[in-house]
């Protein structure tokens, strides 16, 4: 998202500039302006709480840059609250991309896949969220966080859904906006064998065995069916092997992680894409990335998924972790072609009106522009 908004406000004459840490996952190229140092997988803990290389890092560019507004996306995981100091007298915006701000995990889900109601504290310890060794650090972290979070000067939620579990924990969003997506043409006419398809980490959380075992159910009777799932992570050998143990395994295409062109290359001929998720999704920025193409969807109906999709106009939600209605909503489509063309060409109608690229850059600027008038004549045009 951010370098999605990077690129846009850019091409329409801002001079916009990213700063992050020097961290990779999974191999990323760097395309930030500015780095600090980071960190990779556990070994981040040690910078989480202070970081003083993003500390001086940032300062320095505060100083010879002088931006107008600066945009926060994620601080939490490595560039740590020492930076909101260097915030204060310069128009900030918090942009919450999931719960990180109020839940030590990110998830604001218990381990046993319940969502959590209690505010992040020593719920966190009972509940087993945390090892007894890292709760102290994480909590301080939060502390600082909300000690300084009157740095910025507005926060904006990407959903509702978002919004009202921040409000929740006592921070009110100003205003939530959507992600954008790519415009992208739309898909040909569906052709071919009925496919599945599936794009995420793969992790306990998006709920990829709920969708093999739905899969599984409806092989039977569609035996044409192909499931094609894109991403990995510490879930594949478990969930390859549960392929295995279904007797679906021929049937499915792991692409390992791809980037968005290949992807949407396979993903161009799906019939339906399905975000089983069993935690409450931020916002679903894969749904909306099939909705823009045209591609039926079955999400689950819970968190900003709910939001994006119409149950029956621009798509099917289903209960989390409910293996049945999944299988019986994905052999409606299956073996339906024109319900999941009808469903496709309304979900990208949609998307076109409110997930481009453009509404999202849009009506950022309209909020920078408001906080630069409280401070200085505005220079975004």
């Amino acid at each position: 998202m951010l370098l999605a908004l990077r690129r846009q406000l850019r091409a329409r004459g801002h001079d916009a500039r990213l700063f992050s840490s020097s961290a990779r996952p999974l191999g990323a190229e760097n395309q930030a302006d500015y780095t600090c140092l980071g960190l990779g997988s556990s070994a981040r803990r040690l910078i989480q709480l202070a970081n003083p290389s993003a500390f001086m890092s940032l300062r320095r560019v505060i100083q010879d840059f002088r931006p107008d507004i600066v945009h926060v996306r994620l601080f939490l995981s490595q560039l740590s609250p020492l930076i909101l100091p260097l915030l204060e007298d310069v128009p900030s915006v918090l942009h919450v991309a999931w719960y990180r701000t109020i839940c030590p995990i990110g998830t604001k889900m218990l381990p046993n896949g319940n969502p959590c109601t209690d505010p992040a504290g020593v719920a966190c310890l009972q509940h087993g969220c945390f090892p007894a060794w890292a709760w102290p650090a994480a909590l301080l972290q939060l502390k600082l966080w909300r000690h300084w979070r009157g740095a910025f000067n507005a926060v904006v939620a990407n959903s509702d859904s978002t919004a009202r579990l921040l409000e929740a924990d006592g921070i009110a969003p100003s205003e939530v906006i959507w992600n954008g997506v790519p415009a992208t043409p739309p898909r040909p006419p569906l052709a071919g064998p009925p496919t599945v398809a599936f794009a995420g980490r793969l992790v306990w959380e998006k709920g990829a065995d709920v969708l093999i075992r739905a899969f599984a159910e409806v092989c039977g009777r569609i035996r044409d069916a192909r499931l094609v799932i894109a991403g990995d992570g510490p879930e594949r050998s478990r969930l390859q092997a549960l392929a295995e143990d279904l007797a679906v395994s021929s049937r499915i295409r792991w692409l390992g992680h791809v980037d968005r062109a290949q992807m949407e290359s396979v993903f161009v001929s799906a019939r339906v894409q399905v975000i089983p998720s069993r935690w409450r999704e931020p916002f679903g920025i894969v749904a909306a990335e099939a909705m823009m193409r045209g591609t039926a969807v079955i999400a689950s109906g819970s968190g900003g998924l709910a939001e994006l999709i119409q149950h029956g106009d621009t798509g099917i939600l289903t209960p989390p972790n409910d293996v049945h209605a999944l299988a019986e909503a994905l052999g409606a489509l299956l073996e339906n072609r024109e319900l999941a063309e009808s469903l496709g060409c309304r979900a990208r109608e949609f998307a076109q009106r409110n997930l481009t690229e453009d509404v999202f850059v849009d009506r950022f600027i309209a909020l920078y522009k408001r906080l630069a008038s409280l401070v200085m004549p505005s220079t975004l045009n």
